[in-house]
């Protein structure tokens, strides 16, 4: 005999799935946006609230919200842990990020060079932190579902909470807000994510640090072995997504070349701009308007080697070659290399 169930599903829920396999962009987080769905139905363009483009989600003004209001909490140093604890110039915070990032304002705002961070990545099986500093001591307690190894209580967010994506987003999105104020003018931001989220955060730090401040996604490989069991692809990467405080004022900082590196750099032909290395004029793609023919100073025509083009135009190498750019060897009959100058 079949067990019979408790309560009957639900119709509109299973409407709505059929309505997301027909158009999945008016369904969000279980939600139906009818206006959209009107547009998706109309011949002509219906009248609503203004377009904007900008990233929005359930939760967004709560967490500015939040993130403005004082908190009655304070650092409270261990002693009897700690190493040379008057002359230490380093500091080890243990607790909450969001409150220990808010309390750390008013001593370290926009003073910090760099900060790191590795959030959850909302995988449906990763934990993140509920901030609700109004709920009762009861209330809080009904909602804890798992602790860590700390004992740091944290809630599931699974993708059949109903606002999976957006409770992820204000998480990230409070603590982003408090990370900007306090880099410093020239400081820098690393956060490491995979592909659950990285197209929202991406979105997230455009809002937060400006899109002209994006640096760079660094895309790391994580495994080295093929996954067998994967479903579809094997996926052996994640990212690091990088924004400074003021692209403009932003120094990267490169650490300085040893003397094995500087000795590449040479001055055959008493180039007036100092010492350069060679660099290899053709690349390994064949693109036909990147393959001409070059004459050296010798006379002997060149062309790419087969497989291969330049790695500029026509009109740039031209460009090159009239700054003095391009080097044909000591007999001017050598294949041409284009110089990397060594900058201090």
């Amino acid at each position: 005999m079949k067990k019979l169930h408790l309560s009957t599903p639900s119709l509109a829920q299973k409407n709505i799935q059929k309505l997301a396999q027909i158009f999945p962009n008016v369904v969000k987080e279980g939600k139906v946006d009818f206006e959209l769905l009107k547009q998706m139905l109309s011949d002509h363009v219906i009248d609503g609230c203004k377009e904007r483009y900008g990233l929005n989600w359930v939760g967004k003004k709560e967490s500015i919200l939040k993130v403005n209001t004082p908190i009655n909490k304070t650092l409270r140093p261990v002693i009897e842990k700690s190493v040379e604890f008057e002359k230490t110039k380093n500091l080890y915070i243990e607790g909450d990020n969001f409150e220990a990032l808010k309390i750390i304002q008013e001593s370290y705002l926009g003073k910090v060079k760099m900060i790191y961070i590795d959030p959850p990545y909302n995988t449906g099986k990763d934990f993140i932190y509920k901030d609700n500093f109004k709920q009762s001591k009861d209330e809080y307690e009904e909602e804890i579902e798992a602790v860590d190894e700390d004992g740091v209580k944290l809630f599931k967010n699974t993708d059949s909470n109903g606002r999976f994506h957006s409770d992820w987003l204000s998480m990230m999105y409070e603590r982003l807000l408090i990370a900007k104020d306090l880099l410093r003018v020239d400081g820098v931001i690393f956060i490491s994510i995979d592909d659950h989220e990285v197209h929202n955060l991406r979105h997230l730090c455009d809002e937060v640090f400006g899109e002209k401040n994006y640096i760079q996604e660094i895309i790391w490989e994580k495994k080295y072995s093929p996954q067998n069991d994967a479903k579809y692809f094997s996926l052996n990467h994640e990212q690091i997504i990088c924004y400074a405080k003021n692209k403009e004022k932003f120094n990267r900082n490169l650490l300085p070349m040893t003397e094995e590196q500087k000795s590449r750099y040479k001055n055959p032909d008493n180039d007036p701009r100092g010492p350069w290395k060679s660099s290899d004029l053709s690349v390994a793609r064949k693109t036909e308007k990147d393959i001409y023919e070059i004459i050296t100073p010798s006379g002997r025509t060149v062309l790419p080697p087969p497989g291969r083009s330049w790695s500029v135009s026509k009109q740039k190498f031209e460009e090159l070659l009239k700054d003095n750019r391009i080097w044909f060897g000591e007999n001017g009959n050598n294949v041409q290399v284009s110089k990397d100058f060594y900058q201090k």
